[in-house]
Parts: structure tokens; C-alpha cells; sequence
């Protein structure tokens, strides 16, 4: 989303500076460039069977990801199918899909999304992350007055579905999977979890489903419960973050529909049925200067949101004082906190197949 990507854009030498700037635009409506949606415009579809094809893959030598395995890899007991949110943000782009032979958004899917979320599953299994040919962010303004958006949509969707078969016949082998996405990549979580693992055999080898910053309403699933203990595994999880005491604002975008009805919402420091978490409970959130955080921010459920406190300790604390949604952070914010969870429901899982 446009909060998230250009949130990560904030760097050293002009750090306030960018902070600022992405303040004031983020209250602003900005008109995207647009046109309608023609499937003969659509950009080739990714090959499954090539390395090329994925941005996290255990056989790559070059993946960002290996920085963050704290054992060999083929010694993890568990697989991630983890899928990145929306980087398709130019204004001036006016493509529906994204064109995965452009390095350019290649390379921002590894150092961003790769980097700093699917990096703190790293320790709980092999990460798998394909690339596919995600939707703009301007379809989410667009859902029902264009067709484009649902076209899109479904083109991206597609990809994964294709990924994940190839995943499922090629290399999972039976290991207990993870499923983790951010965002749109949750957004398509939830589709692959209704099509492949709820009412189906496959849930037997769901470790946990991690799906932050999308709408999960209380009644998603038939059989895919939500995760109401740290240990407890074949769920979900899905958090909305937002600062404390602040609600989102329905005018300021179509997409930032009402979670207030209908849902669970976890935890992500406690991990069970608490409805706030003491600071000294955080274990860590991964910043942008790429360290850990431990003890910067507390958490209190409210009306179907995570409300959470302005972190404490980072450089940017003091912008962040005025930025209301913290969507950008639904995975950073509670980075070594996921990291933990996930060995903790790995290990689980395998004990509950022994017993």
C-alpha cells in the first residue's frame, strides 16, 4: 500500500526529512493515472519452474533471505508460502498488473517486503515467495467503478494459485506449512486458505496462518479456527494496526473499510486471548537501520482494531506521533515477536503428531 511502501523509503542522511514529506502526502488525495483494463496489455505470466519466478526460494544462492536463517536452512522442520503486499504504487503508472520483468520492482519486493517481513518467519521454516503480477494500488480505489481492479485482481490471484501448486507437487513433500502474507499478499492468503487448506485434507499440515492487515471477518472459515493460544497451531492470526486510540477514517480512502464488526483480533506480542500487553512484553520490532527493538511498544485490542503505542527508541518515534494508521508496520512493529511465535507453534505442531 502507499502508507507501507513509501514508509520505507525513509533513510539515513535525509531521514526527517522524507519522514515529513511522506507525513504530508499521506493526507493527501492524489489522482493516479488510469486507463481501462485490456487482458491483451496483461504482462507475461511467471514460469514456476524457474528460479527467476521467486523471491525468496531455499535453492537461491542470491536471496536476501539467507542473511536471516540462524541455522541451515534444510535443517527446518517447516515450510513458508509467505506473500508480499502491494509496491505497485507510481501514480504515473496507469498498468494494472505488475510487470515482473522489471528489475526495478523486483529488486524493491527482496530489499523491502523480503527483507523486512518474510525474513521473521525465517527461523520457523524454508521461505517460499513467489513473484506475481500484483495489482496497483490504485485498484483499490477503483473496485467498483472500473472493471480493471477486479480483472487485475484476478490475474494476480492466478499466479498464486500457479505458485502454490507448484509448490504443493514439486517441493513441499508433506512438511507442515506456514502460510504468511502482508496486506494485498494477505488479502490472497485468505483466498488460497478457502481453496486449498479450509474443509480440506491439506489442514492437517497448516502450522499457522499469519495474515495481518487485511479484513478477516469472525466467520471467514468453516473449519480454520482462530488462534487463541501462543502454542496452538491449524489457524489463523490477523491483526489491523492503528495508533493508539485512532479509528480509520472512511473518507479519506474507499479500501479503508470499517474492521470495528465481526472479527478476532490477535495479539501479536501475547498471543492469546489478552486485550493489551505491557511494554516490557514486546520482544521486537526490526527497524530500517536494520536493528531489533525489544521493549518499544505496547498493545491494547479495541472494537476489532490493534491499537498500538508510538514506538519508543527508533529515530523516527516523533513523526510517527502523527501518523494515525500503522499499517506499514502490521509485520515490522511485531517482527521478532512473530519470529518467536512461529519456532514456538513449529515445534508444537511436530509435538502434537507425535502424541
Amino acid at each position: 500500500m502507499t502508507d507501507y511502501h513509501k514508509f520505507l523509503y525513509l533513510k539515513k542522511r535525509n531521514y526527517l526529512f522524507l519522514v515529513v514529506i511522506f507525513i504530508f502526502f499521506s493526507g493527501c488525495k492524489t489522482k493516479y493515472a488510469t486507463k481501462d483494463f485490456i487482458f491483451s496489455e496483461v504482462p507475461s505470466k511467471p514460469d514456476y519452474n524457474k528460479l527467476k519466478s521467486w523471491a525468496a526460494h531455499p535453492e537461491k544462492n542470491d536471496s536476501i533471505i539467507d542473511l536471516f536463517y540462524n541455522e541451515d536452512k534444510n535443517s527446518l522442520k517447516a515450510d513458508v508460502f509467505y506473500i508480499y503486499p502491494t509496491l505497485l504504487t507510481d501514480k504515473n503508472d496507469s498498468s494494472w498488473n505488475s510487470d515482473l520483468d522489471n528489475e526495478k520492482q523486483k529488486q524493491q519486493v527482496k530489499n523491502i517486503a523480503i527483507k523486512y517481513q518474510a525474513s521473521a518467519w525465517a527461523s520457523a521454516g524454508k521461505i517460499y515467495s513467489p513473484y506475481y503480477r500484483q495489482v496497483h494500488y490504485r485498484s483499490f480505489y477503483e473496485p467498483y467503478t472500473s472493471r480493471g481492479g477486479r480483472d487485475a485482481g484476478k490475474i494476480a490471484y492466478n499466479d498464486i494459485k500457479e505458485a502454490f501448486e507448484h509448490y504443493l507437487k514439486h517441493l513441499n513433500k508433506g512438511r507442515p506449512i506456514i502460510i504468511a502474507g502482508h496486506s494485498q499478499g494477505a488479502y490472497h492468503c485468505k483466498l488460497l486458505l478457502k481453496d486449498y487448506f479450509d474443509g480440506k485434507e491439506l489442514l492437517n499440515q497448516l502450522v499457522a496462518a499469519y495474515i495481518p492487515g487485511t479484513r478477516v471477518d469472525i466467520n471467514e472459515f468453516k473449519t480454520i479456527p482462530h488462534l487463541k493460544n501462543p502454542g496452538d497451531v491449524k489457524g489463523y492470526l490477523s491483526w489491523n494496526t492503528f495508533r493508539i486510540n485512532k479509528k480509520p477514517k472512511k473518507d479519506k480512502h474507499p479500501a479503508h473499510f470499517s474492521w470495528k464488526k465481526n472479527q478476532y483480533v490477535t495479539n501479536p506480542i501475547k498471543w492469546d486471548e489478552s486485550q493489551e500487553s505491557l511494554i516490557e512484553e514486546h520482544k521486537g520490532l526490526l527497524f530500517y537501520d536494520n536493528k531489533i527493538y525489544s521493549k518499544s511498544i505496547s498493545v491494547k485490542i479495541y472494537d476489532g482494531l490493534l491499537w498500538s503505542t508510538v514506538p519508543k527508541g527508533i529515530k523516527a518515534s516523533f513523526p510517527l506521533k502523527l501518523i494515525s494508521n500503522y499499517h506499514f508496520g502490521d509485520v515490522n512493529l511485531f517482527w521478532k515477536d512473530i519470529s518467536e511465535n512461529a519456532k514456538l507453534r513449529v515445534k508444537n505442531f511436530y509435538n502434537l503428531e507425535i502424541n
